[in-house]
Parts: C-alpha cells; sequence; structure tokens
C-alpha cells in the first residue's frame, strides 16, 4: 500500500489520438503533490503524437523511459484510436516497463491494456459508453462498468475524462495520505474524495429545475459526522420525504444516503488516524461509528488493513522536497 520511501518518478505515455485534457492530469496532480512524484511524457517513438484536438503534441522523451518508472499511467485515446491490436510500436514500448511498476489506464487506455494482456484475469473498467465494445472483446477481464475506478493491486483502470483526477488523487492519498491528498485537490480545485466505486453515469447530476437539492443537508452531515445519523435525520433536515430524499440523493450523488456516510465516516477516520494520537475507539466515537470494532470493520472493507495498522503506515518517515528542490526526510503529521 504504502509507497512513498522515495520521489516517485511517473511516465506518462501519449499515443496517437490521446485526449489533451487526460495527458495533462498526471502532471497537474502529481505535480502538486510537494516534491513527492517526478512526472515525464513520453511517446512510442519519441516523436510528436497526433491529439484528438487540432493539434500535435510534443514529448521530451521516448519509450526508454518507461524501464525507468515506478507508475506507468497510459492516457485515453479517442475512439478512432481504440485498439484493435496493438502495434509493433506500441507493444514493444508497453513491454519495457518493469514487472514491479504501477500501471494505470486513463478510460480508452483500458484497451490498451487489455489488449496487452495486461488485463486478463483483473477486475477493471473504463467509460461507460464503450463498456458493451470491451466486454466482447475482452471476456477475460472482469469488468465493472458502473465504477469510477479500480485498484486492482499493480493496476489500476478508471474511467471516462474527470475519474482520471480521481484514480490519480487516490494514488496520492494511498502513497502518502489523504492530508497531501486533500492538499493536491484544494490546489487543483477539484473534490477531494470520490470513492473508486461511486457511479460513473449518475442520471440527474442537476437537479430539475424548482427542484430541491440534498447538497445543503450533505454540507450538515458532514459537520455531524459524529452524531448517529439515520435517513429520517437526513429527510428531515431536507424536508423531504424518505421515498424523495433517498432517490433524490441517488440521482445527485451516485450512491445511497447509507453508503455515502459510511464513505465520509472512513475517510475521516483514516484522516483521524494520520493527524492525531487519538485512540482508535475515540475516533470511531468522532466520526460516527458506534464502536471500534465498527470502525475496523469498515476499514478494513475499504482499504484492507486495520486500523493501528494504518496509523503504522503513515508514521514512517518519508521523503520531501523543501523549497530549493532539495529532498529532506520527514515523519508525516501524527
Amino acid at each position: 500500500m504504502h509507497r512513498n520511501r522515495h520521489v516517485e518518478r511517473v511516465v506518462v505515455l501519449a499515443l496517437d489520438g490521446v485526449y489533451p485534457f487526460e495527458l495533462g492530469i498526471p502532471s497537474r496532480i502529481f505535480g502538486a503533490a510537494d516534491g513527492r512524484y517526478e512526472v515525464l511524457t513520453c511517446s512510442v517513438d519519441g516523436r510528436p503524437v497526433h491529439s484528438n484536438a487540432d493539434f500535435t503534441i510534443g514529448v521530451q522523451h521516448g519509450p526508454e523511459i518507461l524501464a525507468t518508472a515506478d507508475t506507468v499511467v497510459v492516457a485515453s485515446v479517442a475512439d478512432a484510436y481504440i485498439p484493435t491490436e496493438l502495434s509493433a510500436e506500441v507493444g514493444a514500448a508497453l513491454a519495457r516497463i518493469r514487472p514491479d511498476a504501477r500501471i494505470v489506464s486513463i478510460c480508452t487506455a483500458a484497451f490498451v491494456l487489455a489488449e496487452a494482456g495486461l488485463l486478463d484475469g483483473r477486475r477493471a473498467t473504463t467509460h461507460w459508453r464503450v463498456t458493451d465494445l470491451f466486454r466482447r472483446r475482452y471476456p477475460a477481464v472482469d469488468l465493472d462498468p458502473d465504477v469510477l475506478f479500480v485498484d486492482d493491486g499493480p493496476i489500476l483502470t478508471s474511467a471516462g475524462a474527470a475519474s482520471g483526477v480521481d484514480v490519480c488523487l487516490h494514488i496520492v492519498r494511498t502513497d502518502h495520505g489523504s492530508e497531501l491528498a486533500n492538499t493536491v485537490a484544494r490546489r487543483c480545485v477539484v473534490p477531494p474524495f470520490r470513492d473508486g466505486g461511486q457511479a460513473q453515469y449518475i442520471e440527474q447530476p442537476v437537479p430539475r429545475s424548482g427542484a430541491a437539492s440534498t447538497a445543503a443537508t450533505r454540507a450538515w452531515a458532514l459537520e455531524h459526522l459524529g452524531d448517529p445519523l439515520t435517513l429520517t435525520d437526513l429527510a428531515g433536515h431536507a424536508r423531504m420525504s424518505l421515498r424523495t430524499f433517498a432517490r433524490r440523493f441517488n440521482d445527485e450523488v451516485g450512491l445511497s444516503p447509507g453508503r455515502w456516510l459510511i464513505q465520509q465516516r472512513v475517510a475521516r477516520a483514516r484522516h483521524l488516524l494520520e493527524s492525531s494520537d487519538l485512540p482508535v475507539d475515540r475516533i470511531a466515537g468522532q466520526v460516527g461509528f458506534a464502536t471500534s470494532a465498527s470502525l475496523r470493520q469498515h476499514l478494513h472493507a475499504a482499504i484492507g488493513v486495520s486500523p493501528q495498522a494504518y496509523r503504522r503506515t503513515f508514521r514512517m518517515t518519508v521523503p520531501m522536497a523543501d523549497s530549493d528542490g532539495i529532498l529532506t526526510s520527514v515523519k508525516p503529521h501524527g
């Protein structure tokens, strides 16, 4: 889980047909992480690539840089460039990736990984609009078409466009904790946390004209996570019936109120485990879990570790660059 013993090199592979927005996501997110990552961009031959826009993109590196990467991100390509088979150049570039490197795809780049056989037997996702095509082509992949991203050990796949931001923030949070991830999110003015299991496609992301929103109630709930909130409490605050509130909440967030509350409580608990010396039972109470056992259960379900193991992870010494770019060893908060 924890990879923060050194400055991690992230290499972004740009292919012909790349979406410029998605190509820039890793540099923007990882580049805002206080010197914890070095981000480089390459193409399969070191030459400029044709983007999906009306311009080409020049890169500084050829495929040889992939052999030095701790994390490789393959940026998404337009539909017309989705491969039906890998070219010799793309195959050779992917073959340079070290066996211990983490590999990430954004959106349709999952097709590139699947064509290379990297997703066989793994759980993965891609943009909801092309999931039927993906499933027909790659039946050996356990495709989940409904989520923002999938973290399957060394390989992570994400859905369309902005979910590339989510998966990169998830990596920062996994590597360095929620405090740094939240700082990065603030710097980039993006939501600090959207769980990977959140729905890709929310049928009604903006309420109809004249319809009440659940946004104010969500903000209120975040201020009262330590209280034993029920669906009745939430619906009452929103001045809606239980049925209307639950339906509208799911339309706006893509999750049930109960599942959303658990996610927020786990996220708050992770922050307190990293940044405080509070006992686990005190943290459980502060975030609204009835017992420390309940916190352990939900934290383990979310990230596979106990509260104490999670806390120990973020008390390790990690490198950090000062204002002059010189690396120094520091201990995470908490």
